[in-house]
């Protein structure tokens, strides 16, 4: 699974999934452009990529925002030459019920997660034109079955897997592939986050986020990989696909 001579953009890309898979897709040939709205964070992974002697840019976005999403994508082209592929992997929880939601935070979840997933696509598909490229979203197990205290958050990752589904009946024909990563419990900054806002201590948060067929949760080095897969030319028969990586959570 290599990607050289390719450019990929993600989003989200300097904590967690997003950097895992910048650092992957770096050491798998690729150019990267690091888009976050931490920039401080996105410049670490670029130079850790360049200190590796890949090649990377890093900039501030925010994927709420359409100006911001529009000069992510033309930097990337205009700093490395081109854009092969994207990946949307920027994304926040709020875990509520919706009587403990409010509007705001509803609106936030659904424009990160969802909103912010059309507005960069809707700028990389034309940038990708005849020549195809590949689009990888990064959804959720609960976008394919609800969770507790979570509702806006499956919601928006609910939307990400149709939207994902719709946008590879609809780019095919450009030869742009597009399918969705649904990954269980993960071991990020976001995973910890989730305790915090239960009210619930870390570790036995952790240990119950662990209870799966695997008994563990997984890695973002992990959910990478399956970005890999995705991005790269083994998967090049696969479109719409919505690919869960739980340690067997849903199998169930």
């Amino acid at each position: 699974m290599r990607l050289d001579g390719k450019v990929a953009l993600i989003s989200g890309g300097a904590s967690g999934i997003g950097r895992a898979t910048a650092l992957l897709f770096a050491r798998a040939g690729a150019s990267v452009a690091i888009a976050d709205r931490d920039l401080a964070g996105a410049q670490n992974v670029a130079a850790s990529v360049v200190e590796e002697g890949g090649r990377a840019i890093a900039m501030r976005c925010d994927v709420t925002a359409a100006a911001d999403c529009q000069r992510a994508v033309e930097r990337t082209v205009f700093d490395l030459g081109r854009l092969d592929i994207l990946v949307n992997c920027a994304g926040i929880i709020r875990r509520a019920t919706i009587l403990d939601t409010s509007e705001a935070e509803w609106d936030q979840v659904m424009a990160v997660n969802a909103k912010g997933t059309f507005l960069l696509s809707k700028e990389a598909i034309p940038m990708m034109g005849g020549a195809g490229g590949v689009i990888v979203n990064v959804a959720s197990g609960w976008g394919l079955v609800g969770g507790p205290k979570a509702a806006a958050y499956c919601a928006s990752k609910g939307a990400v897997v149709q939207l994902t589904k719709a946008m590879a009946l609809d780019h095919g024909q450009q030869r742009i592939r597009v399918n969705c990563i649904c990954p269980g419990d993960t071991d990020t900054a976001m995973l910890r986050a989730e305790a915090q806002q239960l009210g619930e201590p870390t570790e036995s948060f952790l240990a119950e986020a662990a209870s799966r067929p695997l008994g563990r949760v997984g890695t973002p080095e992990e959910i990478a990989q399956a970005a890999l897969y995705l991005a790269s030319d083994a998967s090049s028969f696969v479109t719409g696909v919505a690919l869960v990586v739980d340690g067997g959570g849903l199998a169930g």
